[in-house]
């Protein structure tokens, strides 16, 4: 396979920031990967993974190591019965276009995560998810290239530490495994309501009372394009922030200063807080920071307007979160992972 050397990292990132790889190379089946993998280690270079480059922000110095694009591709059904499906992934296919497919089978599971820009081995990563589904939901286990050990696992949905926009990919075993292809298990009943409040808002407002997989991801794909810029286009990351997650009694010192607070409750005494909210209540909504714009229509996505560097990213999510820390005592987290 080719090896290219000093490859401008912006040029495959949805950001479009950041220095050079030292090294880059693209695999195709799990055999290229692991051998990779091993010269790599072999040679004590750094490596990282990268599917489409929407869930990641370079550095200005770069990365002085090899650069993976995992393209391993595939798309089966693994078992059909009466009520289910279960749809084997290649970890290298675009998530949207996946998403596409199961719809046209008619399954249901994944639909509302339609639009989602990335790979598929990208989405158990952060945990992908929107409208009311995530990946978690639906995994039922996938198949990676463990660098510690040298040799190829299963793990199962229990073993990925599954949380909000969390796993052990990047968590405690961030760097050990690279994700080959993902089981899904989808369903072949019809999406029942309560329907999250966007989805269900577009469709009160378009008098819509029969719900498909299509349905769903017709509206999905309608709201996200109406709140989120193409990052094909517009250079972002999707939602830079993830939401904000408090305790029981955070929340009520928060409610008896912002009475009409928006939550959404976790069940388990912790609460979920929309970062957006916070973020236009620090009057920052539409504002510009050192070329960076908090996007009008929804001020979680951070557009790079003018921004030159990482730099430039940097300080303006730093004002961004002192912001919200100094008036809600709470502190943003960014969504990104970062090489």
């Amino acid at each position: 396979m080719d090896i290219h050397t000093n490859i401008p990292l912006k040029n495959y990132t949805t950001m479009k920031l950041g220095g050079n790889a030292r090294f880059m190379t693209e695999v195709h089946t799990p055999e290229d990967l692991a051998d990779v993998c091993r010269n790599a280690r072999a040679q004590n270079l750094p490596l990282f993974i990268l599917g489409g480059g929407s869930n990641v922000i370079v550095h200005d110095e770069g990365f002085n190591g090899l650069v993976v694009r995992n393209r391993i591709p595939g798309f089966s059904v693994v078992s059909d019965e009466p009520g289910q499906t279960l749809i084997k992934v290649g970890a290298g296919e675009n998530w949207d276009e996946t998403v596409k497919k199961t719809v046209d089978m008619n399954l249901s599971g994944i639909e509302a995560m339609s639009a989602i820009p990335g790979t598929a081995g990208a989405a158990p990563v952060q945990n992908v998810g929107a409208y009311g589904q995530e990946i978690a939901d639906t995994l039922i286990s996938l198949e990676a290239y463990d660098i510690v050990d040298d040799r190829f696992v299963i793990l199962q949905s229990a073993d990925c530490g599954f949380s909000y926009r969390h796993s052990i990919f990047r968590g405690n075993a961030a760097g050990r495994y690279v994700i080959t292809n993902i089981t899904l298990r989808l369903y072949k009943t019809a999406p029942q309501p309560p329907f999250y409040k966007a989805i269900q808002e577009y469709f009160d407002a378009n008098n819509i009372t029969l719900y498909t997989p299509q349905i769903i991801r017709d509206a999905v794909i309608a709201i996200r394009k109406n709140k989120l810029p193409d990052p094909q286009v517009t250079p972002n990351t999707g939602s830079f922030f993830k939401n904000a997650i408090v305790e029981d009694w955070q929340l009520a010192d928060l409610r008896n200063e912002y009475p009409d607070i928006p939550t959404y409750d976790m069940s388990d005494g912790r609460f979920k807080i929309p970062t957006g909210w916070l973020i236009e209540q620090v009057g920052l909504k539409g504002k510009t920071l050192h070329g960076m714009r908090v996007h009008d229509k929804n001020a979680l996505v951070l557009i790079n307007e003018s921004a030159k560097s990482y730099a430039d990213l940097a300080s303006a999510r730093d004002e961004i979160i002192g912001a919200v820390r100094d008036q809600f005592r709470i502190t943003i987290e960014q969504e990104p992972l970062e090489i």
